[in-house]
């Protein structure tokens, strides 16, 4: 994760570099979800690959996927929000 404390104060750019500075942010931020959503699918097939009787005919439930599954779809509406956020962001500056 990131340490932004030690981030300096952006100075005051004209606007296309703002929008370029916000925009770099918001491809930052999706590329952190989509790892972290990455991360939650590789333990939770972890977890589930330990399982002697996991097999596709097998389904088990369990306290762990309510909370990874939960976390994750949080993730997905973070990345679909900062996706628009992103667009609307293109959009202006195309106006």
């Amino acid at each position: 994760m990131l340490n932004l404390a030690d981030t300096p104060p952006l100075v005051a750019t004209p606007e296309v570099e703002s929008r370029e500075l916000i925009a770099a942010d918001l491809r930052l931020l999706i590329a952190q979800i989509e790892t972290s959503m990455r991360r939650i699918a590789a333990a939770m097939d972890q977890e589930h690959g330990d399982d002697p009787e996991s097999s596709a005919d097998v389904f088990i439930l369990d306290d762990v996927t309510p909370p990874y599954a939960t976390a994750s779809a949080a993730l997905g509406a973070c990345r679909a929000g900062l996706r628009h956020a992103l667009q609307c962001l293109s959009e202006s500056s195309d106006a």
